[in-house]
């Protein structure tokens, strides 16, 4: 029982899955989409978040197991449609993953004056580093990712609160055109993926110290907490270094308003947390994204490759083909592309969540009706922003979903699976 997480730490991985990458991901995406609602897209798109939460949480303890998404289509749907979706949620973790990698490499880089050179280099080095240290079989730090999140937290919140503290209601569209009410919407779906850590944990279900008891109260209240912080972040960071800044650097919009309100030493504060976060971010992402990969090609959904490990018992061709997927992604990617691209696979996923709770729910189906609600919504404005602004990436993307549709009972036949 002593290896069981307590809930103390399952609330500290669980906010700081989703804050780890988030907010230093996303701040100046959501800016330059929302401006002055930003931080209503932030709640907005966090009720879809805390609906599926709620829906993970109610699926994972009623059928007892880890897997997540793919456990939960498995014993309710069918084998096949788990299947594709597993692959596409693989997906959705390579997105993540190179995302955070890029934003590693902006802030690190941003604090040494660098170069757009020095920058591909960082985050492609960061995944390099982290593969190998999953390889060695030391991937999974608990006890040091909890000890990051807490720092974490805390300095965001404590940046927050003092932005709040200089109130300034001009700086929410200083240099930029504001933006209607409705862009709110637009701004939420574009970074969902801010939102997403929390359910690495539904992979860890058989890890968690009487989840039947904890779990629901512990992830929700982590959920709730980030929206708030969220919330608290965009504003104070948006009256400390004013709107036109945070979207000229979104890369590094933290570092921006960091750098305004303390100078230098608001700049090293910011660029260590950054970094400390988005490594974590990467390291979790990828050892879960691995484990999964192993989970599926076990039950014959990916090819029996994948099911290969090391003398460490660690999933080696999966942590290699993935990561290099990220860190090929993060050198050659933009940050707004990879972010919304991320965004509509978790908002297409925690859709299906909520809608398999409401199958088998048999009392308070309003919260994963609006979970539903929310999702559909958030992916058919997302598709319309993306066909309207980046139609390449999202061809791309629609492809390689109609690849997975379609050509995996093929490969998996060849295969052998």
């Amino acid at each position: 029982m002593s290896n069981k997480l307590n809930p103390v730490a399952v609330w500290a991985l669980a906010a700081g899955g989703m804050v780890g990458g988030g907010i230093y991901t996303v701040l100046g995406v959501v800016i330059a989409v929302s401006a002055q609602w930003s931080w209503l897209a932030f709640a907005y798109i966090g009720i879809l978040a805390i609906t599926s939460t709620y829906s993970y949480v109610f699926l994972s303890n009623k059928f007892a197991e880890s897997g997540g998404a793919f456990a939960f289509l498995e014993r309710t749907v069918a084998q096949g449609l788990a299947g594709s979706l597993a692959w596409t949620l693989i997906l959705g973790y390579v997105l993540t993953i190179s995302v955070y990698a890029f934003v590693f490499g902006h802030y690190l880089s941003f604090a040494f004056h660098g170069n757009p050179l020095m920058i591909r280099l960082l985050a492609g080095g960061i995944v390099a580093a982290l593969i190998a240290l999953n390889l060695a079989g030391v991937g999974k730090m608990t006890k040091v990712e909890i000890t990051i999140v807490s720092a974490n937290l805390l300095m965001l919140l404590a940046l927050g609160v003092y932005g709040l503290g200089q109130w300034d209601s001009t700086k929410l569209v200083s240099g930029i055109e504001p933006r209607p009410l409705w862009s709110g919407l637009f701004g939420g779906a574009a970074i969902f993926m801010a939102y997403e850590g929390f359910q690495l944990l539904s992979y860890e279900y058989d890890k968690i110290k009487d989840p039947q008891k904890y779990f629901m109260p512990v992830l929700i209240s982590a959920t709730c907490f980030v929206v708030l912080l969220y919330i608290i972040v965009t504003l104070g960071a948006s009256f400390l270094g004013g709107a036109t800044s945070l979207v000229d650097f979104k890369e590094i919009a933290l570092s921006i308003a960091a750098k305004k309100a303390f100078g230098t030493v608001g700049v090293i504060v910011i660029t260590v947390a950054a970094c400390f976060a988005t490594a974590a971010a990467i390291n979790s992402t990828l050892f879960s994204t691995a484990q999964l990969s192993k989970r599926i090609a076990d039950e014959n959904e990916l090819p029996e490759w994948f099911r290969h490990t090391n003398s460490n018992n660690i999933p080696d061709r999966s942590i290699i083909l993935l990561g290099a997927l990220a860190g090929l992604l993060a050198v050659i990617g933009s940050l707004s592309s990879l972010v919304e691209a991320a965004s509509l696979v978790f908002v297409t996923t925690f859709g299906i969540v909520n809608w398999l709770c409401l199958k088998e729910r048999e009392s308070i189906k309003w919260i994963p009706t609006v979970g539903i609600f929310i999702a559909v919504t958030t992916a058919l404005s997302l598709l319309f922003r993306l066909a309207v602004s980046k139609p390449v990436p999202l061809g791309a993307l629609v492809l390689v979903i109609l690849l997975i549709l379609l050509g995996r009972p093929q490969l998996l036949k060849h295969t052998g699976s």
